[in-house]
């Protein structure tokens, strides 16, 4: 037995890969993943933009396809969806054998539609009708723009990872989208699946950085404490919102809960512990999507134990402390959001100009 099975089999929560690459599908090392314990991968722009423009793993199936005549952005999703495919596949036995909880591979609608509520609900039932894969779930970004999208996909049976969370308050719509989705759907909902991403990482950066400016020996002593925090106090708002009348009606006719996914989970302070986020966060009815350094970290000198809602007292103080230190950390999401969505844009982006490069070469 490994950690990432510990993990799971007696803490409920589900470890997720957050990497995929080609070279992982041809050679097997996926599947190993798999093995190991992995349940569940997740993609995104940066992901790709690693995978494609550092190697040269795609290029006979690019060039092939420009051959073609299709052009440089088709290429782009004729490569990511063939990526996608070959996990789903991979991952479909963990799917049948966990009836449909686990097993799923995500994968991003254009950042570029973040705040297009409309071009995000094309792009996005456009990707689920083009994968048709009962283990994929659709990254959706959770701007106020794009929560409608959310609810509407939802309603139409389909799947969705909501991404790019960063404080209570959205969390807590990104909730009611999909309790709402889930209302107006008449069909099975058992057969609807959904995590909400919690971005934990990158808010200790920025409160780090602004308990730097303040200075004060209170401020010092509470660097490195927002993130987990603020995902314990999510998950209390998780159990508070799937409990009661409401959501019970919904159980009664098969509904599954809206798993809170802990995303950004490496360590980004290199005087953290580099399982910081993992240790801190475990608990039922919870994935944790991580990368590869931090799974072998975690596989190294992780610990297993319930945590997530050990002392919620705890991390209400330190919010409380945050808070009366002058840090909205509402204001706080929505930095970290605008710079989530700048920063995936900049890869698509890149991306898409280093695939032009390399179109231009087989010239």
């Amino acid at each position: 037995m490994t950690r990432l099975n510990d993990l799971f089999e007696k803490e409920g929560q589900s470890p997720w890969l957050d990497n995929l690459r080609r070279d992982w599908l041809e050679s097997g090392e996926l599947a190993d993943w798999v093995a190991k314990g992995v349940r569940g991968v997740t993609s995104n722009p940066s992901i790709f933009e690693k995978a494609m423009a550092d190697t040269d793993d795609y290029d006979h199936e690019f060039k092939e396809l420009i051959a073609h005549g299709k052009d440089v952005t088709e290429c782009y999703w004729d490569l990511v969806v063939s990526d996608i495919l070959g996990a789903l596949e991979v991952l479909k036995p963990i799917y049948d054998s966990s009836e449909g909880t686990d097993g799923f591979v995500s994968v991003e609608v254009d950042p570029r539609l973040a705040r297009d509520t409309s071009g995000t609900l094309d792009a996005a039932r456009s990707l689920h009708k083009r994968i048709n894969k009962p283990n994929v779930l659709i990254k959706i970004p959770a701007t106020r723009e794009s929560l409608p999208a959310v609810q509407t996909m939802i309603s139409e049976g389909r799947s969705v990872n909501v991404t790019l969370i960063f404080s209570l308050s959205r969390y807590a719509e990104v909730m009611e989208a999909y309790i709402s989705g889930l209302e107006n759907f008449s069909g099975d909902l058992s057969k609807i699946s959904s995590v909400a991403s919690f971005f934990i990482s990158r808010t200790d950066t920025e409160v780090d950085k602004r308990l730097d400016g303040i200075g004060s020996q209170m401020a010092m002593d509470l660097k490195g404490q927002a993130a987990v925090a603020l995902g314990q106090a999510a998950y209390s708002l998780f159990k508070e919102t799937f409990s009661g009348p409401r959501w019970e009606a919904l159980e009664s006719r098969g509904a599954r809960v809206q798993r809170p996914l802990w995303a950004s989970t490496s360590t980004k302070n290199p005087s953290y512990v580099d399982t910081l986020y993992v240790d801190t966060l475990i608990g039922p009815n919870t994935v944790n999507t991580l990368p590869n350094n931090t799974i072998e970290a975690f596989e190294d000198h992780g610990n297993v134990a319930r945590t997530v809602d050990a002392n919620s007292n705890e991390a209400e103080r330190i919010l409380s402390e945050i808070s009366s230190l002058g840090i909205d950390l509402e204001e706080v999401g929505d930095v970290l959001e605008t710079e989530g969505i700048d920063s995936f844009i900049v890869s698509f982006e890149n991306l898409i100009e280093s695939l032009s490069v390399k179109a231009s070469s087989f010239q």
